[in-house]
């Protein structure tokens, strides 16, 4: 079967999981249910009106309580205004164009606003994302026929491992007094690539450090506009900054996640918003809504001369607006032009603004994380590509097991490093954690290659504190309760709290101030919800509340913390460890810590499993094992 066709049957399996997982969150659920989930918001008040592209109406609205609660409207996904009035007809779908904060802006599939609207109980509902799929599935249709291509298709059937990538080791070594060695390779290996270059970045190594100098350089040296993505906003915001922070003019498509002044300066709209056309189309736009208005007061049970006067004020204003539209694109290519970097997640790549362009370099960072059919949507867009990632690191969220088992869980990166290791440069230093932390990681990772920068290869919270303790619970009687699919350990929370509570009072004993960042990870929510609430009767850990996070490992991919707490959750007779099984979630983990690594789990459950075993007898060497009994005291 052609590899594209087999990619789009596994798409469709996750898409109707995903459909199905959704209609079953929203099935029969209360608005209240529905915002606690994320899915809506509600309240809402419309702050405000205008006409938009296709001469549909964009509302903005605000959230007006429940302000806290976190979300998932976000810019490019379907969303309905509703009616709480009357929810089952009083609705209309749209497109969200703009989130930040507790504001958004919805452009609605209809011309003016419902009479409804002005009702009051008004919220909007996250509809199934069908958008997203939409993009993948085009671009695996879209891939066949460029892959025939002689010059068009070379990337293509390289990736595929058809042809091997070539490199032009010709060019004069770059160099760079603020990169060190293997970032220097690193850079070298991406500018001589003529199609294919990967950055192997584990954790602390300055992987965006080091494609941000490589995008720099070849901007400098080929004078061509490039393309870079992530999967999350969080990565393309990170990414847009550090761009802009190097001197490039950087055009950000979409939405950032962090909503600060400089991620939103570069963003289209705002670009947009500052450029000397913009006051004519806000005339131009508030005449046609004039016109859209006076027409809608005409009943179309009028006489002729009415309905003639009604047609010549829609035909108007949908004249205005037409010109409002040339003139916004002509605003759109002249900024689009102007760029150096034009910066979006995977899908963004393939938003209406830019969607025709194609670029002689692609950049994909996070690649490790990215859905192979969502990365196929950037990559089909060059002739060159180079990939940023780690991919003993957290993989792509799937929600289809049979679709993952049939190969969908394999990236892109995975593949090409499988099929093509010359292209792959391993960043070998890295500058966060105290080489006892890093050691274990680096052995059944990467090799043994990853060295510690010697600024933070013996960084501790204090002279003479251990870097790295494992505690083995087995023989306590912490074990585990079973909560439907998730796990928690009460008795485990319980010591995990008490342990850092006398940590906090040793600092304080050695003056140590400020507080240090820390953090405590689990496998299983239910285990972090229940951290959490011990947390937050800890006399002695609340003046520092604010200091210490407390999630699960996905919510910390990226970020350090000088401390990090791991409660490893599972203990019972049969050794069955479920989420732990996956080690590259616990690679993330590990490696967020910077001076202090405090693993709490039972060796008897855990060790039947190598990683672990392995774990275990490598804190037995470092003198860092400890059984629980040793601070039943604390």
């Amino acid at each position: 079967m052609d590899y594209f066709i087999r990619l789009q049957e596994l798409l469709k399996l996750e898409r109707e999981e995903d459909r199905r997982s959704y209609e079953q969150m929203t099935a029969s659920t209360t608005v209240q249910q529905r915002r606690a989930n994320g899915l809506s918001w509600y309240p809402v008040a419309i702050r405000g009106t205008e006409m938009s592209r296709g001469e549909y109406i964009t509302v903005e609205l605000e959230r007006t309580t429940h302000r806290e609660l976190s979300h998932q409207l976000r810019f490019g996904v379907s969303a309905m205004l509703f009616s709480n009035h009357d929810p089952e007809h009083a609705k209309v779908e749209g497109l969200i164009t703009f989130q930040a904060g507790n504001l958004l802006k919805l452009t609605l599939r209809t011309d003016e606003l419902p009479e409804w609207s002005g009702d009051g109980k008004l919220g909007v509902d996250l509809l199934f994302d069908d958008n997203s799929y939409g993009e993948m599935l085009f671009a695996l249709k879209l891939a066949p026929t460029i892959r025939e291509k002689k010059d068009e298709g070379r990337l293509i059937r390289i990736l595929l491992g058809e042809q091997q990538p070539d490199f032009n080791r010709s060019l004069p070594e770059y160099k760079s007094g603020h990169l060190n060695e293997s970032q220097r390779a690193a850079v070298n290996n991406i500018l001589q690539a003529r199609d294919l270059a990967i950055v192997h970045g584990p954790p602390g190594t300055g992987k965006t450090t080091t494609i941000v100098e490589a995008i720099k350089v070849m901007i400098i040296q080929e004078k061509q506009q490039i393309l870079v993505v992530a999967p999350s906003n969080a990565a393309v915001d990170l990414l847009s900054e550090k761009l802009s922070d190097a001197g490039l003019y950087v055009l950000r498509v979409g939405n950032p996640a962090r909503v600060s002044p400089k991620q939103m300066m570069l963003t289209l709209d705002s670009r947009m918003g500052e450029h000397n056309t913009m006051k004519e189309i806000r005339r131009l736009k508030n005449k046609a809504a004039e016109y859209k208005n006076l027409a809608h007061k005409y009943k179309r049970n009028f006489g002729k001369a009415e309905r003639e006067q009604r047609k010549a004020l829609f035909d108007e204003a949908h004249r205005i607006m037409k010109d409002v539209g040339n003139m916004e694109q002509y605003i759109i290519d002249d900024l689009v032009a102007k760029a150096d970097v034009i910066t979006a997640t995977l899908v963004g790549s393939n938003h209406y603004t830019v969607r025709k362009l194609r670029y002689k370099t692609v950049v994909i960072d996070e690649a490790g994380q990215a859905l192979e059919p969502a990365a196929w949507i950037a990559a089909l867009k060059g002739s060159k590509l180079v990939m940023a990632g780690d991919h003993y690191q957290l993989p792509p969220t799937i929600k289809s097991a049979e679709a993952a088992k049939q190969g969908l869980a394999s990236t892109l990166l995975e593949k090409a490093v499988a099929l093509h290791p010359d292209t792959v440069s391993l960043l070998e230093e890295q500058y966060r954690m105290n080489t006892q932390i890093m050691e274990y990681s680096s052995r059944v990772f990467y090799n043994n290659r990853l060295k510690a920068h010697h600024s933070v290869a013996s960084h501790t919270l204090f002279d003479g504190d251990k870097p790295f303790l494992f505690i083995d619970t087995a023989g306590c009687g912490f074990e585990e309760e079973r909560e439907g699919t998730s796990s928690t350990n009460p008795e485990e929370a319980s010591f995990l709290i008490r342990h850092l509570s006398s940590l906090s009072d040793e600092l304080i004993q050695r003056n140590i101030n400020p507080f240090p960042s820390a953090a405590i990870i689990a496998p299983y929510k239910e285990q972090t919800y229940l951290i959490t609430e011990q947390l937050e009767q800890n006399a002695s850990l609340m003046p520092y509340r604010d200091r210490i996070a407390v999630n699960t490992v996905d919510s910390f991919q990226g970020q350090e913390r000088d401390i990090i707490y791991i409660s490893l959750t599972r203990s019972n007779p049969d050794g069955i460890i479920g989420f732990l099984s996956d080690i590259r979630r616990m690679n993330v983990a590990m490696t967020r810590a910077r001076k202090k690594l405090v693993m709490i789990g039972d060796s008897a459950t855990l060790s039947r499993f190598p990683f672990y075993a392995e774990l275990i007898s490598y804190a037995e060497e470092q003198g860092a094992y400890h059984s629980a009994w040793e601070f039943m005291d604390v």
